[in-house]
């Protein structure tokens, strides 16, 4: 889970991408999830989008894609989300700390 210091460092780093999902008239295929797992494991930061003709809302589009490839929703803007999983094995984004006592 992700603290609100760490999400706000996430949405800054994402503020630079371009969205790399689309998510069209053809809803979410199991293309688009491999897609999305194949660039949370060399990413880790993604930024998606989903078209004005799509049937699911931004919402449902970026929690039901991070439910099936185990990531985070960082951000729904808009038409806009961006979607967070840390990589085990090859790290790239150390997020800075929660702040919490645990």
């Amino acid at each position: 889970m992700l603290s609100g210091k760490q999400r706000a460092f996430l949405r800054s780093m994402a503020n630079a991408f371009d969205p790399i999902l689309h998510i069209g008239k053809g809803e979410i295929s199991p293309a688009v999830i491999k897609q999305a797992d194949e660039a949370l494991t060399a990413r880790e930061l993604i930024k998606g989008k989903v078209l004005e003709n799509s049937p699911v809302s931004p919402r449902q589009a970026a929690e039901e894609i991070a439910g099936r490839v185990d990531a985070e929703v960082v951000q729904v803007i808009g038409r806009t989300f961006v979607l967070y999983r840390k990589n085990q094995k090859d790290t790239k984004i150390i997020l800075p700390d929660s702040g919490r006592d645990i």
